[in-house]
């Protein structure tokens, strides 16, 4: 297990060079540059120049990635352009926002839609079934800013029980967790249904309820843990949606997180934070598969690792 963790911890510099590369080449790519907007629009020509020639902005594309590369590896990612706050300081101030709602986000996705999708699929065909999967394709089709406004509109504005942005109290992401959540609880709960109808039709299932076993322990015991695998893996690929989601929800609910942090680096192209940004949810999502990929092993002792 150590070994394949340790493989696996490898694999991640690869993906993680080949991302920052992406992103890098795209802020490049794009018109503006450091010197002009940390000075602004008075700032003369010859001022820029100098100020993007100390920043090293005026040298090749591949030097200023490789130089990057060098100072991320020392645990430097820069300083924002505008603030003049290191990358690490604004990621450490708004990291646990992001981090809880999404870990929030999870655990509501795991809490209703594993128990609705086993229900679907043991009273299959029943009204709670039509239910569950008419209510599944409606969150699936969603929009999630929509979802997130109609949230505030109801629950905010008009029954005033819960705030409609901030993180002053824990009742705050209430809100902004069931907007997150709500895709993934779809797409969650119909794989569970799936995955559910195929393991209890197993040969199996029909002998334990041959010879008599209890419908409930056939289902938790036997059932539940084969039908698993395929929901954690679906489970562990929509946390890097939920990722994605945390612009547009935290956006929507003021929330200071990531997404919020995300975007307004992208408004101003602040390429520092905007890179510090993706580089943390892609090692974030990278980490969580790496999570999935061990969980198999408990889940089913038969495979390996």
């Amino acid at each position: 297990m150590v070994k394949y963790i340790l493989k696996r911890l490898l694999m991640m510099i690869p993906v993680m060079v080949g991302i920052t590369f992406l992103i890098f080449l795209i802020i490049s790519m794009t018109p503006g540059d450091p010197g002009r907007l940390i000075l602004g629009s008075l700032a003369t020509e010859a001022e820029v120049a100098s100020l993007n020639h100390t920043l090293g902005f005026d040298r090749p594309f591949l030097i200023r990635f490789i130089s990057y590369l060098v100072n991320v590896l020392r645990g430097d990612f820069g300083k924002s352009y505008l603030t003049n706050i290191t990358v690490v300081e604004s990621l450490t101030a708004r990291a646990p926002t992001t981090v809880l709602l999404v870990c929030l986000s999870i655990v509501l996705t795991i809490v209703v839609s594993v128990p609705a999708g086993i229900l679907s699929a043991v009273h299959q065909y029943s009204f709670l079934d039509g239910f569950s999967v008419l209510l599944a394709i409606f969150l699936a089709a969603v929009p999630v800013f929509w979802l997130g406004l109609i949230l505030i509109l109801t629950f905010s504005l008009w029954l005033n029980l819960f705030p409609a942005t901030g993180v002053d109290s824990p009742i705050s992401f209430v809100l902004p967790t069931i907007t997150m959540a709500a895709g993934t609880i779809a797409v969650v709960t119909r794989m569970t249904r799936t995955t559910m109808l195929a393991v209890i039709r197993e040969d199996y299932i029909r002998t334990a309820r041959a010879k008599g076993a209890e419908e409930r322990r056939i289902i938790q015991k036997h059932a539940l843990r084969n039908a698993l695998i395929p929901v954690v893996t679906v489970l562990g690929i929509n946390f890097g949606t939920m990722l994605g989601g945390t612009v547009l929800v935290e956006n929507v609910f003021g929330m200071p997180g990531i997404g919020t942090l995300l975007v307004d680096s992208i408004r101003r192209k602040d390429e520092p934070v905007i890179l510090g940004c993706v580089i943390f949810l892609a090692l974030c999502f990278s980490i969580i598969n790496l999570i999935v990929d061990i969980s198999y092993v408990y889940i089913d002792p038969r495979l390996t690792v």
